[in-house]
């Protein structure tokens, strides 16, 4: 685990950017988030926020849509002559809506964290929807409701882990126990995998496993085997690193409920590791699979960091051997944080879109042969970002799904619609201060639930 002082690392963070991955000095990863309480704004100084892009660029979306984006993200201050600062702010979110022909924001900040890595809709049984917060430093899981104009928050879990970084990192929901939605929810420092659900006068916790000094950085959901029981896919590695060195990594396979259950390795990787799974019916044979962006390896050559194997999207059906996975697709990156599924011209087939680091936004889609390379095109070549969230929904409801991304690198929140032939762009947030922003995960939200 790095031991950078926090100024360093911040300003190493916010140094990252889109060019050749061969040729990248070695970037840093989540565990390098500056720590400790949420610094106020300095004289002059303040958190940057999102503003509506100029409407000339609006023009693709409908006046109006009835669901919104939640936008997870860290912020840091912004100095009077445009320098980003290595201070964090409170952790924020934005609700980006679409009414009356304008983009619209509503805004959550919570100074018990400086970073949401992940916001989604939430109804438990009995209660009322409402939207939940993952938050680190420190580890906060909470439930956000509007109350007389405002949002107000209650806590279903909070701990303090005990290592480095405490940290909610990552959530799904599913009825695991049949008594109604619970979340299934990663952690770091300490490997926690736990489900969290309502009970009379609080919220029970239970322990899926947990190992020391190991971070866990995604959920999926899925049932590869068909028996009909929701299994828990988490992606836990040795912590994460900055000198390219080997971070060891793995996907295990819980079933809560499931008895004397301690945790299947589905995919071993080796000296290789992955912080982003997919799974689900890609191919459209009814049967979910599992997908792997494996991380580049990364080895020193005349003093800068070159990637040595780029990343790999493997996929894993029911039965495949751990140490095995068929090789889709190839990536020239280090990183790749997101991959999404979805359908974007409407024909009932499924694709897949991979956003790595530096090398743009790439449409993967399957052939004959699912366990052969995917066709590969890329979107858009300038767009990146440390985490580069994406997610392909159906916002408009035209029956096919649009992609909206977070281009950190160049400080914009966009969606692409495919329109037959090419993709349009549209910009919907933009920042003057593109790197005072690292934006963490994507998720749909009704509009009413805003209001």
């Amino acid at each position: 685990m790095t031991r950078l002082l926090i100024a360093t690392t911040a300003l190493c963070l916010l140094a990252c950017n889109g060019k050749d991955a061969n040729t990248q000095p070695t970037q840093p990863t989540e565990n390098t988030q500056p720590s400790g309480e949420a610094a106020k704004p300095a004289d002059g100084a303040k958190p940057t926020e999102g503003a509506p892009a100029p409407a000339a660029e609006m023009a693709a979306s409908p006046p109006s849509m009835k669901t919104g984006l939640l936008v997870a993200m860290s912020q840091f201050e912004v100095g009077p002559d445009k320098k980003v600062l290595p201070k964090p702010g409170p952790a924020k979110l934005i609700i980006v809506t679409r009414e009356g022909g304008k983009w619209k924001q509503d805004v959550i900040e919570d100074p018990d964290s400086n970073v949401f890595h992940k916001a989604f809709v939430y109804t438990p049984k009995g209660g009322k929807p409402g939207i939940v917060t993952l938050g680190g430093m420190g580890a906060h899981v909470k439930i956000w409701r509007k109350k007389d104009g405002k949002f107000v928050s209650e806590t279903l879990w909070h701990k303090d882990f005990g290592g480095k970084w405490s940290r909610m990192r990552d959530a799904e929901i599913a009825d695991f126990y049949g008594t109604g939605p619970t979340l299934a929810v990663a952690t770091h420092d300490q490997g926690a995998v736990v489900t969290i659900g309502p009970k009379e006068g609080g919220w029970d916790v239970r322990e899926l496993g947990a190992k020391k000094d190991t971070f866990v950085h995604e959920i999926e959901l899925g049932d590869l085997d068909g028996d009909g029981k929701t299994e828990v896919y988490s992606t836990p590695s040795d912590p994460n690193k900055l000198d390219g060195s080997v971070q060891t990594g793995r996907v295990d396979r819980y079933v809560p409920g499931l008895k004397g259950d301690k945790g299947t390795v589905v995919a071993d990787l080796g000296n290789r590791h992955a912080k982003e799974i997919y799974v689900g019916d890609v191919d459209g044979d009814g049967k979910d699979e599992l997908y792997v962006a494996v991380e580049a390896h990364v080895e020193k050559v005349d003093g800068k960091s070159k990637v040595i194997d780029p990343v790999e999207i493997r996929r894993y059906e029911a039965g495949t051997d751990p140490k095995g996975g068929a090789v889709i697709a190839q990536l020239q990156d280090r990183l790749c944080r997101f991959l999404t599924v979805g359908d974007i011209d409407g024909d009932g087939k499924k694709e897949m879109v991979a956003a790595p680091f530096g090398s743009g936004l790439w449409l993967l889609r399957p052939g004959s042969d699912p366990n052969a390379s995917w066709v590969k095109t890329r979107i858009d070549k300038k767009s990146g970002g440390f985490e580069h969230a994406a997610i392909l929904l159906d916002l408009d409801g035209d029956g096919k799904d649009e992609l909206y991304v977070a281009s950190d690198t160049q400080g914009e929140l966009r969606r692409y619609t495919w329109n037959g032939a090419s993709w349009d762009k549209e910009v919907i947030l933009s920042r003057e201060v593109p790197r005072s922003v690292f934006t963490w995960n994507l998720m749909p939200v009704p509009a009413e639930l805003v209001k």
